[in-house]
Protein backbone atom coordinates (compact mmCIF):
# COMPACT_ATOMS: atom_id res chain seq x y z
CA UNK A 1 0.00 0.00 0.00
CA UNK A 2 1.25 3.53 -0.76
CA UNK A 3 1.66 5.76 2.40
CA UNK A 4 -1.08 8.56 1.19
CA UNK A 5 -3.54 5.14 1.60
CA UNK A 6 -1.98 4.48 4.75
CA UNK A 7 -2.80 7.74 6.04
CA UNK A 8 -6.21 8.23 4.27
CA UNK A 9 -6.36 4.85 6.62
CA UNK A 10 -5.47 5.78 9.70
CA UNK A 11 -7.82 9.11 9.09
CA UNK A 12 -10.80 7.52 8.16
CA UNK A 13 -10.28 5.10 11.43
CA UNK A 14 -10.00 8.20 13.49
CA UNK A 15 -13.07 9.78 12.34
CA UNK A 16 -15.01 6.02 12.90
CA UNK A 17 -13.52 6.45 16.54
CA UNK A 18 -15.08 10.05 16.84
CA UNK A 19 -18.62 8.95 15.38
CA UNK A 20 -19.21 6.09 17.96
CA UNK A 21 -17.85 8.96 20.57
CA UNK A 22 -20.34 10.99 19.74
CA UNK A 23 -23.02 8.49 19.30
CA UNK A 24 -22.57 7.42 23.23
CA UNK A 25 -22.52 10.98 24.16
CA UNK A 26 -25.31 12.36 22.25
CA UNK A 27 -28.10 10.35 24.50
CA UNK A 28 -26.57 12.41 27.16
CA UNK A 29 -26.92 15.81 25.92
CA UNK A 30 -30.40 17.50 25.41
CA UNK A 31 -31.72 21.08 23.92
CA UNK A 32 -34.75 22.46 25.00
CA UNK A 33 -37.89 24.10 23.05
CA UNK A 34 -40.79 25.94 23.58
CA UNK A 35 -43.63 27.05 22.35
CA UNK A 36 -46.48 29.13 22.90
CA UNK A 37 -44.09 32.14 25.26
CA UNK A 38 -42.75 28.77 27.32
CA UNK A 39 -46.43 27.44 27.78
CA UNK A 40 -45.15 23.87 26.39
CA UNK A 41 -41.53 22.75 27.26
CA UNK A 42 -40.30 19.92 25.59
CA UNK A 43 -36.59 18.11 26.38
CA UNK A 44 -34.67 16.25 23.77
CA UNK A 45 -31.59 14.35 23.39
CA UNK A 46 -29.21 14.22 20.68
CA UNK A 47 -30.36 10.67 20.05
CA UNK A 48 -33.47 12.30 19.19
CA UNK A 49 -35.74 11.19 22.13
CA UNK A 50 -38.32 13.38 23.97
CA UNK A 51 -37.23 12.97 27.67
CA UNK A 52 -39.87 15.19 28.92
CA UNK A 53 -43.04 17.68 28.23
CA UNK A 54 -43.56 19.91 30.70
CA UNK A 55 -47.33 22.31 30.49
CA UNK A 56 -47.49 25.69 32.59
CA UNK A 57 -50.79 25.97 34.65
CA UNK A 58 -52.00 28.69 32.21
CA UNK A 59 -52.46 26.31 29.84
CA UNK A 60 -54.93 24.03 32.06
CA UNK A 61 -56.36 26.96 32.64
CA UNK A 62 -57.64 27.77 29.44
CA UNK A 63 -59.27 24.59 28.88
CA UNK A 64 -58.57 24.69 25.19
CA UNK A 65 -57.44 21.26 23.99
CA UNK A 66 -56.69 22.18 20.55
CA UNK A 67 -54.19 24.52 21.70
CA UNK A 68 -52.49 22.38 23.92
CA UNK A 69 -52.04 20.14 21.05
CA UNK A 70 -50.79 22.72 18.96
CA UNK A 71 -48.54 23.81 21.19
CA UNK A 72 -47.06 19.98 21.89
CA UNK A 73 -46.87 19.32 18.44
CA UNK A 74 -44.27 22.89 17.98
CA UNK A 75 -42.63 22.25 21.50
CA UNK A 76 -41.72 18.98 20.05
CA UNK A 77 -40.88 19.27 16.50
CA UNK A 78 -38.31 22.60 18.10
CA UNK A 79 -37.29 20.17 20.25
CA UNK A 80 -36.11 17.28 17.47
CA UNK A 81 -34.83 20.38 15.07
CA UNK A 82 -32.57 21.69 18.01
CA UNK A 83 -31.12 18.16 18.78
CA UNK A 84 -30.89 17.69 14.84
CA UNK A 85 -28.59 20.70 14.66
CA UNK A 86 -27.00 19.96 17.44
CA UNK A 87 -25.38 16.75 15.99
CA UNK A 88 -24.65 18.02 13.48
CA UNK A 89 -22.49 20.68 14.66
CA UNK A 90 -20.76 17.85 16.12
CA UNK A 91 -20.36 15.44 12.84
CA UNK A 92 -19.13 19.11 11.88
CA UNK A 93 -16.33 19.52 14.27
CA UNK A 94 -15.36 16.23 13.61
CA UNK A 95 -15.76 15.83 10.31
CA UNK A 96 -13.72 19.92 10.11
CA UNK A 97 -16.74 20.16 6.85
CA UNK A 98 -18.85 22.95 8.57
CA UNK A 99 -21.41 23.64 6.50
CA UNK A 100 -21.94 20.55 4.94
CA UNK A 101 -25.45 18.94 5.45
CA UNK A 102 -24.11 15.25 5.55
CA UNK A 103 -27.44 12.87 5.80
CA UNK A 104 -26.16 11.58 8.84
CA UNK A 105 -28.05 10.46 11.60
CA UNK A 106 -25.45 8.94 14.61
CA UNK A 107 -28.43 6.30 15.29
Amino acid sequence: MSRGFDQILKQARKIQEQFQKLQEEAAHRTVEAQAGGGMVTCIVNGKQEILSIKISDEVWEEKDKELLEDLIVAAVNEGLNKSREMVQEEIAKITGMAGLNLPFSPF
